[in-house]
C-alpha cells in the first residue's frame, strides 16, 4: 500500500507532519528548515508527480522512476540523486536479497522514495529528531543517517554470508556432490552483493566533498566512507574465498578421477596379464591337438600309418610344437 510521509523540521526541531509534500516544502522553506517527503511503495506515477510539484530536477526525477544495480551518485545542478541498496540476508535459502532507496535532495528538501514496505524508516526519523546536534545539518543528517542503517545492516549480511562459506570449506574435502552447486549459488549472491556495496566508499568520498562548507559534516561521510570501504573489502574478499573454493574443488575432482583412472589402470593390467597367459596356455594345449586331430582322421592312404615310427613321430611333435610355444611365449613374458 502506498504511503506518503512528510514531516517538517525547523530550528532543529520537528514542527509539522502530515502537510502534503508542496505545502511541506514551502512551511520548511519559510521557516528556514528543511521538509522530508517520505514515499512507501509508491508506483512511478506518484513518484514522478511529487518530484515536478517539489520543482526537482527533471533528470532526477526521471532516474528515480527506474530501478539500478548498484549504489549512486549523481548531481544535478543543485540537486543530488542518491541510490542506496540495503540488503539483508535469508539464511535459510542463502540468497542476498537487496531493496532499493532512492534519495533526491534539494535545498531545504529531502524526498525518499522506496518501492517496498520492507524497508522501515520509522528509526531514521526517531534517530533525526532524538539528536538534534543532527538535525542541525538539514538534509544531510537524513542522508547520514540512512547511509549508517544501511551500511550497519550489512554486517548482518556478510556474517551470515561468512558463516556459509566456513560450512562450504567443511563439506570441500568431502563427497558431497552438492558442493559445487551451493558454491556457485553463493558465488553469484555475493556478487550481486558487491554491486551494491563497491560503490559505497566512492559515492560517499563524493557526498564528502560536496559538504566542504559543513566541516562537522565533511568528517563523518570521511568515518562513513572508511566502515563502507571495509564492508566493500570483506565482501571482495569473499569473492576470492568461493572463486578458491571452486577451484579447489575442480582440482579435487580431478585428482579423485586420476586416482579412479590409476586403479582402473592396474585392473586392466591385471587383466592383460591374464589374458596373455590363458591365451599362451590355449595355444600350447592347441598344439597336440592339432597333431592329434589330423592323425585321427580315418582316411586309408595317410603317410607315416604304415611306418613303425609314426606314434613315436606324432607325439614328439606334439611335444615339439608345446615346448617351442612354450619358449616363444616365456620369452616375451606371457608366461
Amino acid at each position: 500500500m502506498t504511503v506518503v510521509h512528510t514531516a517538517v523540521y525547523v530550528a532543529e526541531q520537528p514542527v509539522e507532519t502530515g502537510l502534503d509534500p508542496v505545502a511541506a516544502c514551502r512551511r520548511a522553506r519559510d521557516g528556514g528548515g528543511f521538509a522530508w517527503i517520505a514515499l512507501v511503495d509508491a508506483d512511478d506515477e506518484l513518484v514522478g508527480r511529487t518530484a515536478s510539484d517539489l520543482g526537482l530536477h527533471p533528470i532526477a526525477s526521471r532516474e528515480s522512476l527506474r530501478s539500478h544495480q548498484r549504489s549512486l551518485f549523481e548531481r544535478y545542478g543543485d540537486d543530488v540523486f542518491v541510490v542506496l541498496q540495503p540488503a539483508r540476508y535469508d539464511d535459510a535459502a542463502e540468497t542476498v536479497r537487496c531493496d532499493e532507496i532512492d534519495v533526491l535532495v534539494s535545498p531545504g528538501l529531502i524526498m525518499t522514495v522506496t518501492r517496498s514496505d520492507r524497508i522501515d524508516l520509522a528509526d531514521v526519523r526517531e534517530r533525526v529528531e532524538a539528536h538534534p546536534e543532527l538535525a542541525r545539518h538539514g538534509t544531510t543528517a537524513v542522508l547520514w543517517v540512512l547511509f549508517e542503517r544501511v551500511i550497519s545492516g550489512y554486517r548482518a549480511v556478510l556474517d551470515g554470508v561468512e558463516n556459509d562459506i566456513d560450512e562450504i570449506e567443511d563439506q570441500l574435502f568431502g563427497d558431497d556432490p552438492g558442493v559445487p552447486r551451493r558454491i556457485f549459488d553463493l558465488q553469484r549472491e555475493v556478487i550481486d552483493l558487491a554491486h551494491a556495496t563497491t560503490p559505497l566508499p566512492d559515492v560517499l568520498t563524493r557526498l564528502g566533498a560536496a559538504s566542504e562548507a559543513d566541516e562537522d559534516a565533511a568528517g563523518v561521510w570521511e568515518d562513513a566512507r572508511g566502515r563502507a570501504q571495509y564492508v566493500a573489502d570483506r565482501v571482495q574478499s569473499m569473492r576470492h574465498t568461493l572463486d578458491n573454493a571452486l577451484t579447489i574443488h575442480a582440482t579435487l575432482v580431478n585428482q579423485r578421477l586420476d586416482e579412479k583412472m590409476a586403479d582402473l589402470t592396474v585392473v586392466q593390467v591385471r587383466q592383460n596379464e591374464q589374458v596373455k597367459k590363458i591365451s599362451s596356455w590355449a595355444a600350447i594345449g592347441f598344439a597336440p591337438t592339432f597333431v592329434a586331430s589330423l592323425y585321427g582322421m580315418n582316411f586309408r592312404y595317410m603317410p607315416e600309418l604304415d611306418q613303425p615310427w609314426g606314434y613315436p613321430m606324432a607325439l614328439g611333435l606334439m611335444v615339439l610344437l608345446s615346448a617351442g610355444l612354450y619358449g616363444i611365449f616365456r620369452r616375451n613374458d606371457w608366461l
